[in-house]
């Protein structure tokens, strides 16, 4: 048993000295697009003004690694995002019901732990896809309630969703698409406020510092 104990060991090392190692930093814009309002791209509603009204609110920045076995890799990354979401609460007021507007300002934690597989490797840059489990912890989420009577909402303190998308390295930079498929952060007991989802489309960009 002892034997085996240290032939693994010895594979395991060889098989990590043999593999490519990256280290970097990534940013990165996170959309407001979902699956459900992809078309508002096709029909003019969310064009150049809407990713420059979203920049300063929904964005990412962290840093990350990718450990690179033949053309398989594994990329454990740490970031920290901003998103600001919109939600309706249907008020009921004496004359009626009123519908408002609201936000939320979304602040978390992001880990995400990706398996990728390059399907084109060239000397200069290669094509990836990839797909993996994203833990998101709270680091400050606020709703809007301002006006509303009645309003409890509680934020969760870790949610587990996952991401999947594709990606372009061209030399130490790499470009990535990707998709949050992931549950929103907080809760409330009202029936009728709706929560846009989390599920968003991400433009990430990085510099491989090694």
């Amino acid at each position: 048993m002892k034997h085996l104990l240290i032939v693994a060991l010895l594979l395991l090392s060889v098989t990590f000295v043999s593999a490519q190692f990256n280290l970097g930093v990534r940013a990165g814009y996170n959309s407001s697009l979902t699956v459900n309002n992809i078309g508002s791209v096709f029909n003019g509603t969310y064009n150049l003004e809407s990713v420059q009204g979203e920049m300063w609110n929904n964005f990412h920045v962290g840093a990350f690694a990718r450990i690179f076995i033949n053309k398989f890799y594994i990329e454990p990354a740490i970031l920290y995002s901003l998103e600001k979401k919109q939600y309706e609460i249907t008020q009921v007021v004496m004359d009626g019901e009123v519908t408002l507007d609201k936000f939320a300002d979304i602040k978390t934690i992001d880990v995400p732990i990706l398996l990728g597989l390059k399907l084109l490797d060239l000397k200069i840059m290669n094509v990836r896809a990839f797909a993996g489990p994203k833990l998101r912890f709270d680091a400050g989420t606020k709703l809007d309630v301002t006006d509303v009577s009645n309003f409890v909402y509680e934020v969760k303190k870790a949610n587990l969703g996952m991401e999947i998308g594709a990606g372009i390295d061209v030399l130490m930079f790499a470009l990535d698409l990707r998709y949050n498929l992931i549950g929103n952060m907080y809760e409330t007991k009202l029936e009728d406020v709706k929560f846009d989802p989390a599920t968003t489309f991400v433009v990430s960009l990085a510099w491989k510092l090694f």
